[in-house]
């Protein structure tokens, strides 16, 4: 596996495994790798010739400055499996690389960032289309690849690829889940013993959940989400509702004809955690 520091560097070389008619499989991270991310890698190896991963803690969708300094790092841990699963190239770029100058571009997403992770999250996803831009501008995949546990941003960085006139095709990846059915995640780590513990109630109510909104509606399953959540010490929740699949318009009633999302965000202990299901 190439490791590179440098855009330009990384551009050149692409540049030229292009020329030669290769395909480009992109996936973006912020390090802290499990077998979540290993799995874009996979599917990425699958579908283009040459599979690059970025590692990049970005401070530009940050909204909370102690998530930030609290992010876990892993480098030497991240490198050894991406080695191990045969990514072709890593991207691991300096803050400099990526942002020469501050980034003042404001972009509109519209309803999508005003609902969900939109509202609990100002300017969030304003700091992903930033970064992705930038790195899908620079690298210039024929196909990059996300996880649908990030199911609000997989939508935004469709609807930049779309704004911006990309080339790139975006492919949304199942989620991975631990033995449990916890949702994979870098800040899964952060939880000590008993949130862990706790935090496996999350996927237990949301499969739930959809049981009861189809048999007795949206507020019953509303309810029920609040009434599991009051009974664990450690958890808060943010937000829990049912959205269209495709357009993330929230419903307040349930119709089976209709593809919908079940999205769902809490604080167990001071680590926010966020989960998704499909209803139907």
């Amino acid at each position: 596996m190439l490791v590179f520091n440098k855009i330009k560097e990384l551009e050149e070389l692409i540049s030229l495994e292009k020329q030669k008619g290769r395909t480009i499989g992109f996936v973006p991270t912020m390090g802290a790798l499990h077998l979540g991310h290993i799995s874009l890698i996979e599917t990425s190896k699958k579908q283009t010739d040459i599979t690059i991963c970025s590692i990049f803690v970005n401070p530009n969708q940050f909204n909370n400055s102690s998530d930030l300094l609290h992010y876990p790092r892993t480098p030497e841990n991240d490198i050894k499996l991406l080695d191990e699963a045969g990514c072709t190239i890593l991207y691991m770029p300096e803050i400099k690389d990526v942002y020469p100058e501050k980034d003042v571009r404001v972009f509109n997403f519209g309803f999508l960032d005003s609902i969900l992770e939109g509202a609990h999250r100002p300017g969030h996803f304003n700091g992903v289309g930033q970064v992705v831009s930038i790195l899908l501008d620079g690298i210039k995949p024929n196909k990059a690849f996300f996880g649908s546990k990030d199911y609000q941003q997989v939508l935004v960085v469709k609807s930049l690829v779309k704004q911006l006139g990309l080339l790139t095709e975006i492919i949304a990846c199942p989620i991975l889940r631990e033995s449990d059915g916890l949702a994979m995640s870098s800040r899964n780590v952060r939880l000590n013993e008993q949130e862990r513990l706790e935090a496996a109630a999350i996927p237990e109510m949301m499969k739930l959940g959809n049981q009861i909104l189809k048999l007795y509606g949206i507020a019953e399953a509303k309810k029920y989400i609040l009434s599991v959540v009051a009974t664990i010490p450690n958890m808060k929740l943010e937000y829990y509702e049912v959205c269209d699949a495709e357009t993330l318009g929230i419903l307040t009633e349930f119709s089976p004809k209709q593809k919908a999302v079940s999205l769902i965000a809490v604080f167990v202990g001071n680590i926010r955690l966020i989960d998704n299901w499909m209803v139907n």
